[in-house]
């Protein structure tokens, strides 16, 4: 449970959750209900279709074609078929074991400090130690510029510090199973969202191609507008050979794909009888199209990219009085408050987690995130606007002086 003393919520709307006493918040963590909570849309796209008709996916419905075709559409060309399941972890179970078929080959590299899913495969990935192999995965360390590998680097030199580790990974593979390949949130989220070394992601997806390898973009915090681009992969600038997407798809309804090109998918088909009771159903399709209605009809592309970038713009201000703010990163609506010990770039695990406790008590909601849990995590539904970025940032001055004191 979140928190010392959990919130009970009773209802939501837009960005706001209601709590059973009476309490007001402003959601600064929920990207479940990306286009809001009770989506009036989405609500009743999903009523109308469960008085008609909703079954497992062993039957043909027209409306399950045409939301997969819709949605890859949002993505580059060589994303042409989605499998759909319910959950973020399914997706990217199935994305891995792709790569696997794809290739023929076994090694999967992560970061260390990442997430993305708890089944016994996809969980491997989770928190992996450098120089550890669980099953045939290993990990890199994080690219990030602001706890480099070495201090006193220049940029171009932590940068291929990074790519030479990423070069000796694979290289360990290559008598143990070969490399099959990468799979990383395209942003980095749960590491905390640091800023990488210029140029990073180009060379390292260059480096997995050269070697054989698939690249697997996780989307399912990083995409649906999130980063102020449509997919987390466009703001970091690279292409993906797979692509996993879940929890903001059907705005609270469990929804999640993984998608590629037809060769991988028919690939994956043809070895791996994946089924799932709940799956590309008649349901999730009308969730899902009412959720890209409304990020098209409401440009929620473009707002997230105002919004956020005024955000981050005012919140970087307000660092500059207050060292324990020791580095404010972001993309879009997803923005991270690195804590730290002032004068240090150590984290500060504890501070952090008063702070979401002393922006609760303000009635602001949000969490923790990074390699070290210190990363305050602001991540509002995509509804967000500048009006309530404003009462956020009234609060946070507020929480963060308190600290300061």
């Amino acid at each position: 449970m979140f928190y010392d003393e959990p919130v009970q919520l009773r209802s939501g709307d837009g960005v706001w959750l209601h709590a059973v006493d009476g309490t007001r918040y402003l959601d600064l963590y929920n990207n479940v209900p990306c286009v809001g909570h009770a989506n009036p849309r989405v609500a009743a796209a999903i009523a109308e279709q469960a008085s008609k008709l909703n079954v497992h996916s062993r039957y043909v419905h027209e409306s399950v074609v045409d939301y997969v075709e819709r949605l890859v559409g949002t993505h580059h060309e060589g994303i042409e078929s989605a499998i759909l399941a319910c959950s973020g972890t399914e997706a990217t179970e199935m994305a891995l074991t792709m790569a696997r078929t794809v290739t023929g080959k076994r090694g999967l590299i992560g970061t260390n400090a990442t997430y993305h899913g708890n089944s016994s495969l996809v969980g491997q990935l989770t928190r992996l130690p450098v120089g550890t192999d669980r099953d045939g995965i290993r990990s890199i360390h994080t690219p990030q510029v602001f706890r480099p590998l070495e201090a006193g680097l220049s940029d171009a030199e932590l940068c291929q510090r990074h790519l030479d580790e990423l070069e000796a990974t694979i290289a360990s593979f290559d008598d143990d199973g070969g490399f099959a390949g990468i799979m990383l949130c395209s942003i980095l989220a749960n590491e905390g969202l640091p800023a990488v070394p210029a140029g990073w992601f180009d060379q390292a997806i260059a480096i997995v191609r050269d070697r054989g390898g698939v690249v697997i973009a996780d989307e399912v915090q990083a995409g649906f507008a999130r980063s102020g681009n449509m997919w987390g992969y466009d703001t970091s600038g690279f292409v993906p050979d797979i692509v996993c997407m879940g929890k903001p798809m059907g705005n609270g309804l469990p929804v999640s794909a993984v998608a590629s090109s037809h060769e991988n998918v028919s690939a994956f088909r043809a070895k791996h009888r994946y089924f799932n009771t709940f799956a590309s159903s008649p349901l999730q399709a009308a969730a899902g199209m009412a959720v890209l209605d409304e990020i098209e009809d409401r440009d929620l592309v473009a707002s997230v990219a105002s919004v956020g970038q005024s955000l981050l713009g005012a919140v970087r201000e307000l660092q500059t009085d207050h060292p324990k703010m020791g580095d404010v990163r972001g993309h879009g609506l997803f923005v991270g408050i690195d804590w730290v010990r002032p004068g240090t770039t150590e984290p500060d695990v504890a501070g952090a987690a008063a702070m979401v406790e002393a922006l609760k008590a303000r009635g602001m909601l949000l969490g923790k995130a990074g390699e070290h849990g210190n990363v305050l995590k602001i991540r509002p539904p995509l509804v967000f606007e500048h009006e309530h970025a404003e009462l956020f940032l009234d609060a946070l001055a507020g929480a963060v002086a308190d600290a300061h004191d």
